[in-house]
């Protein structure tokens, strides 16, 4: 069995002496991992970093062999973000997010599309918002979706403020000011011209901090804690980052 499609990759881990154990983010295939071999040569220098674009071949005798590998480097996006803190521990993130919460060998375009739009984004001053909407997207493509197209209370779609943490559903501020110390806040970037005039007067840093929350609580709720996976540290060491101020360029 075999194949050959265009890749993101994911991660890298020492396989023997010589090999790697490498994960990547397929157009076609999904996620999948095999063996790379001779992955320290200088052939390969530079091309299994993390976020890059690669064409790869997979084969295996079978198909529920690891298999092997053969790579080809096609972008190295980390030598565009190694000057950029933030944007690169944003990438590791998204990578690591990746690997950890998808099913193996199940197609994902849409998440490929995605996340190689985030990477084009991340090399912009306007990262943090393309970043953090990446994240609720895939929510979105693993089911968790947040419905924030109107009020879970009246049905309107105005004036949104707040988001349930229960349904993931919106909540309008007149609907949600009662029991605002239980809901989380819907940053009005999220929500466009739906959100509350409130919303929209909030400062952009704070609004980042209001998604990283956000979408942070349904990442761990829904991912880690519901499917028992370790959190990311790269996730978690972004939010701090984003947290302070927005000081991260």
């Amino acid at each position: 069995m075999d194949w050959r499609d265009d890749a993101i990759v994911l991660s890298t881990r020492k396989l023997g002496e010589n090999s790697v154990r490498l994960t990547v983010l397929t157009r076609d295939y999904g996620r999948y991992a095999g063996m790379v071999r001779g992955a320290s040569g200088k052939a390969l220098r530079g091309t299994l970093e993390c976020g890059n674009l690669i064409r790869t071949s997979w084969s295996a005798r079978l198909s529920e062999h690891l298999g092997q590998f053969k790579c080809e480097l096609l972008c190295s996006h980390v030598v565009d973000l190694l000057l950029l803190p933030g944007p690169l521990l944003a990438l590791s993130s998204a990578c690591a997010l990746l690997e950890v919460s998808l099913p193996e060998r199940v197609p994902q375009k849409t998440l490929y599309t995605g996340t190689l739009g985030l990477i084009d984004a991340l090399k912009s001053e306007y990262w943090k918002p393309a970043y953090l909407r990446w994240e609720i997207g895939l929510l979105q493509e693993l089911g968790y979706g947040l419905d924030l197209s109107c009020c879970a209370v009246t049905g309107k779609s105005q004036d949104l403020h707040f988001v349930s943490p229960k349904s993931g559903r919106a909540v309008s501020l007149a609907e949600g000011i009662p029991y605002r110390e239980r809901l989380l806040p819907l940053p009005a970037f999220l929500s466009g011209a739906a959100a509350s005039l409130a919303a929209r007067e909030t400062p952009m840093d704070d609004q980042y901090n209001q998604a990283v929350k956000l979408a942070g609580f349904f990442i761990h709720r829904d991912l880690f804690v519901a499917k028992g996976i370790r959190p990311v540290a790269a996730r978690d060491r972004l939010a701090s980052m984003i947290w302070q101020d927005g000081r991260v360029d």
